[in-house]
């Protein structure tokens, strides 16, 4: 940056986005500070795993230097997938080549990992959960906090995900119920404890699905899967039920009415799981979602552009980080660094809104996809 003093730099949200950009920022000298509303890196269990594509997701971590570790922890075995029906029947087995590097997987806990100790010791303000931006569109912005604190910032990066706070300081947007939900259900120890649902997913994915229901079951490291089963429903459907998120038995009994046209094999998936489930329904932004260039506010990944998971939104929050912060580095000003960035991302990211808008009923879909070669999945 050639602007003097040196612009104070606020991301909200310590995310795979928030921390490239953070890292690719102290990569080139420039200070930047994360909040985050946890108390802490551990405070909970990250999630699952991604896939890192080669022309998104990697191009951000070679930017921020961290390219030959992340392949030092993928695992290029889960690019395996199997396209299954509901019998069981393997309709579609991907096998990926020796060092085949398109997109390798890693947990999420572990990429997060990567990137918050690549950076500078206290770069991330743990507690500290956003209330509101305000102050003049042209700075100094004011970042209220929940435990009463204020701190001023020159540029303001949303990086908090589907319900970002610092996106309602220039879009009034909300997040809308895209009619899918998913439950994801939890399997630990799996050579052991569950062998059958080691074999039947293998070292990648494996799906089905009936038009109405599915099912998508992906292998994580340290022995683990996860299973994502995908409905049709109305956002409350386990309260219309009368059930709670607490009653995995009468889950359990609901969910094998629903799918008791399955084979017993693939409503394991369903009633195995160890512990409770965890209820996901899916939202999107309106499509497009844009807004009124700001010169000290912008937003990158689901703060700008949340779409159904469908393999893009971390890809595409890392790409977005690594072209926010390379802007801010190669600019005069701030305003110039978001006028650079937001000509580019928001062009994309309208265009893959426009791809995914439905894309929440093709985890649904009987028709085959092409795994192997289709980036949108």
């Amino acid at each position: 940056m050639t602007t003097t003093p040196t612009p104070r730099i606020a991301i909200i949200g310590a995310g795979p986005g928030g921390l490239t950009c953070a890292r690719i920022l102290q990569r080139h000298g420039v200070p930047v500070t994360v909040y985050d509303g946890e108390t802490g890196p551990e405070a909970r269990n990250q999630g699952g795993t991604l896939d890192l594509h080669e022309d998104n997701g990697q191009v951000a971590l070679r930017d921020a230097g961290l390219l030959d570790e992340f392949f030092r922890l993928s695992r290029p075995e889960g690019q395996e997938m199997r396209q299954m029906d509901p019998t069981g029947k393997i309709l579609f087995h991907h096998i990926p080549d020796e060092g085949e590097r398109f997109k390798p997987e890693i947990d999420r806990g572990d990429l997060r990992d990567l990137l918050l100790n690549s950076l500078q010791p206290g770069t991330v303000r743990w507690g500290h959960t956003l209330e509101s931006v305000d102050g003049p569109a042209e700075g100094p912005r004011q970042l209220h906090f929940a435990d009463g604190t204020t701190i001023e910032a020159d540029l303001v990066i949303g990086a908090d995900g589907a319900w970002s706070k610092v996106r309602r300081a220039i879009s009034d947007a909300p997040p809308q119920y895209s009619g899918i939900s998913f439950l994801e259900a939890w399997f630990h120890d799996v050579e052991s404890q569950h062998p059958d649902i080691a074999e039947l997913v293998g070292q990648g994915g494996a799906a089905a699905a009936d038009g109405r229901r599915g099912l998508f079951a992906q292998r994580n490291s340290g022995d683990h899967v996860r299973v994502y089963i995908i409905q049709r429903v109305t956002a409350d459907w386990i309260t219309d039920a009368g059930l709670t998120i607490q009653d995995t038995d009468g889950i359990r009994a609901l969910l094998l009415e629903r799918y008791r046209d399955w084979s017993p094999r693939l409503r394991r998936l369903l009633t195995t799981n160890d512990g409770l489930y965890v209820h996901r329904p899916i939202y999107a932004l309106p499509v497009p979602h844009t807004w009124d260039h700001n010169p000290t506010v912008t937003l990158l990944g689901d703060a700008a552009h949340l779409m159904p998971p469908l393999g893009v939104g971390v890809n595409l929050a890392m790409l977005d980080a690594g072209e926010l912060a390379l802007a801010i580095v190669n600019s005069n000003t701030i305003d110039d660094a978001i006028h650079t960035y937001e000509k580019t991302m928001l062009p994309r990211s309208t265009h893959t809104q426009q791809l995914l808008e439905h894309g929440a009923e093709e985890l649904l879909s009987t028709e085959l996809p092409d795994f192997a070669t289709d980036d949108t999945h």
